[in-house]
């Protein structure tokens, strides 16, 4: 069982544990141990961050420990996650680490690799990290000092990466006439993105583009949309495009300023591949959290959809393991395998405005392929995870909702896996009835392990 790395890989409060330099290094050193094959030809390993002030003494730490094992780092600076994957893979080095907790907080921050291929690491390998930094045996493992890594700066990698995106766009259509209100976060994607959008003629107002260290995520990006809904508004655009931190997932809003969230994004991108027949196997793969309304929107447009655990981690393996193509969750991570390892925000969104282009629609027309059922989602935070069913109160809520319910909706409750949060939600016909039934749910849970 894995200790250390969650969901996405290692997260914490930046200078506490686990998120200080000696685990940084640790994990660096192990790392490095494991990613080494038995080739003779030298080994590198790409690390990117975001913009979190706690990036450059991880950074720092990561090199230190992986240089130390006789490997090479390529270091890329500030960079959207799936661009430090797409770098892992083109440079062809062992392994890509990211240092970023994605939509957290600037006091939050994290460490996760990705394989030579670019996508993220099996539980399996993690697992192997962990053991070899639980058993003390690395600093036997030293290589000679004429034997450890050096540290290279990948100048051209942002270059790279808008390269490699201008690419997924199609050749025949620009973003000409378009006005785009772009929203950065204050993330990884502050140079990037806009760059991206304007090189294909679209005019972009630009927000969220003055990272500071502690700005990331304040009060902008893609957990605050009505910042880019109001600017739309206000500017007149045909489109908002909210980033996160490590710009690994979108979130938009139409030419009125209403949001278009992840499922409304997929419903419309593979009712598109589904009309071009490049959807393979007509499955989309979403996660339990999507919208009942997205399974009426695929079955409508001749599709099918499956559904993983949450985490974008889980829909990719059910994309490389089925055979498909699309993926995505409700919170705007959408993965196009034909194109990328892992959720892309600024390639989804080219994607979204190529469907645009192609039927000559407005965003608002768009997304009127999926009407979806009230939803509500409860946050508690906790100061342990425990099994919730075995609190009788809280078992025979969930009980007496779910038979009010009937076959109208649904309730799941699940752990976040990246903080310490049960997230309730409930789906149903009736907005305020499902919202009072998932308050009282939570405050049932907070009377047994609420945080104190």
């Amino acid at each position: 069982m894995k200790k250390l790395f969650g969901t996405d890989g290692v997260r914490g409060v930046a200078n506490i544990y686990p998120m200080t330099t000696e685990m940084a290094m640790q994990l660096g050193r192990a790392a490095a141990y494991i990613f080494k094959s038995s080739s003779k030809r030298r080994h590198r390993i790409v690390i990117g961050k975001d913009t979190r002030l706690s990036g450059y003494m991880l950074e720092n730490a990561l090199v230190a420990g992986i240089c130390s094992m006789g490997v090479d780092v390529l270091l890329v600076g500030p960079l959207p996650t799936p661009g430090i994957a797409n770098i892992t893979s083109s440079m062809r080095a062992d392994a890509g680490v990211v240092i970023s907790a994605s939509h957290n907080a600037f006091q939050d921050n994290g460490i996760k690799f990705f394989s030579a291929d670019g996508f993220k690491l099996p539980d399996a390998v993690e697992l192997k990290i962990e053991k070899l930094i639980e058993s003390n045996k690395i600093d036997a493992l030293r290589p000679t000092a004429t034997e450890v890594g050096k540290a290279f700066r990948l100048d051209d990698a942002a270059g790279r990466y808008i390269v490699f995106l201008k690419n997924t766009f199609p050749p025949e259509m620009d973003l000409s006439g378009l006005k785009i209100v772009l929203d950065c976060a204050n993330g990884a994607a502050y140079k990037v993105a806009p760059a991206v959008f304007e090189e294909l003629g679209a005019e972009v107002i630009a927000l969220g583009i003055n990272p500071n260290g502690t700005n990331i995520n304040a009060g902008c990006g893609s957990t605050c949309p009505s910042v880019i809904s109001e600017a739309v508004k206000q500017h007149r655009a045909d489109i908002g495009i909210a980033l996160d931190g490590d710009a690994d997932r979108v979130i938009v809003c139409d030419e009125f300023g209403n949001e278009v969230d992840g499922d409304h994004i997929m419903a419309i991108c593979a009712s598109d591949m589904l009309k071009r027949k490049l959807l393979k196997k007509k499955t989309l793969v979403a996660t339990v959290m999507s919208n009942m309304g997205l399974d009426i929107a695929l079955r409508k447009s001749g599709g099918q959809i499956i559904k993983t655990d949450v985490g974008d981690r889980y829909v990719v393996e059910a994309m490389r393991k089925g055979g498909y193509n699309l993926g995505g969750e409700q919170s705007g991570h959408m993965i196009f395998l034909d194109y990328s390892t892992t959720g892309d925000g600024i390639l989804s969104a080219l994607k979204l405005l190529a469907v645009m282009r192609r039927e000559e629609k407005p965003l608002s027309e768009l997304a009127e392929i999926m009407i979806p059922l009230p939803q509500v989602l409860c946050n508690t935070r906790v100061s342990e995870k425990h099994d919730i069913l075995s609190f009788s109160d809280v078992a025979a809520k969930i009980a007496d909702v779910e038979q009010k319910l009937a076959n109208e909706g649904r309730v799941l409750i699940r752990y976040s896996g990246t903080e310490p949060l049960l997230r309730v939600m409930i789906e149903g016909q009736d907005k305020y009835e499902i919202t009072t039934w998932a308050n009282e749910i939570c405050e049932l849970v907070k009377k047994h392990i609420g945080e104190k």
